[in-house]
């Protein structure tokens, strides 16, 4: 009884973050489509270049939809919208026929990177007020939590 008890604080605290965490992310889209508007991108598909600029090597759509945890679909769709606008192409895989890589465009780095400068810019000012330490320990936070929810 008592490790409950102990732990009532806790699951309300996390409740708590879990719920700030939905609120945070329909601000962050919002924000996001926003800042890259001018770009001909939304944060889907700012998200989508930015897993393929991240990748050491190129990924097909499940491996970059799993690396940014979206769904293998969700990717797909963006994925072929983006190709239709230039900003992707597909490429032969040689480990897997049917699973092609996707890969940036010269359109596609260039809209990456003005979205970056952009983000830079638009993040400097949000952290003002915020110390390294409390970004490093919030980030921390939830790369756990993540971790908890990926192990499951």
């Amino acid at each position: 009884m008592m490790e409950t008890e102990n732990a009532e604080p806790a699951v309300e605290a996390l409740t708590e973050l879990i719920l700030e965490i939905f609120r945070l992310n329909g601000r962050l889209l919002d924000s996001g489509d926003a800042l890259v508007r001018p770009l001909g991108l939304t944060s889907a598909r700012w998200q989508v270049l930015g897993a393929v600029a991240m990748s050491p090597v190129p990924l097909p759509i499940a491996h970059l939809a799993r690396n940014k945890g979206l769904s293998r679909q969700a990717m797909q769709r963006l994925a072929n919208e983006m190709e239709k606008d230039g900003l992707v192409r597909f490429a032969q895989n040689p480990h897997h026929e049917r699973a092609k890589l996707l890969l940036m465009t010269e359109s596609g780095e260039t809209a990456f990177h003005a979205a970056m400068e952009k983000q830079r810019v638009w993040a400097s000012g949000l952290a003002q007020g915020f110390s390294n330490t409390e970004i490093a320990a919030a980030t921390a936070l939830l790369r756990q939590v993540r971790s908890k929810l990926e192990a499951e």
